[in-house]
């Protein structure tokens, strides 16, 4: 199994809406992530920092 198969069409049929409110549920998932990020880097600093370092680490390791 691939992975690859077309989404099955729901009762609606082809309807862009679904696809607009699960974008918008998207991008509010993804601001809510980013501001509790946000907020562990502030309460717990050594902690981040150290996760920024492990970060940068990889990226330089990184081979394109």
């Amino acid at each position: 199994m691939s992975g690859s198969a077309p989404p099955e069409p729901g009762p609606a049929g082809t309807d862009p809406e679904p696809d607009v409110e699960r974008r918008r549920r998207r991008a509010r998932f993804l601001r809510e992530l980013a501001e509790a990020r946000a907020l562990r880097a502030r309460v717990q600093p050594r902690r981040a920092k150290a996760a920024r370092m492990r970060h940068a680490m990889r990226m330089r390791t990184f081979r394109w």
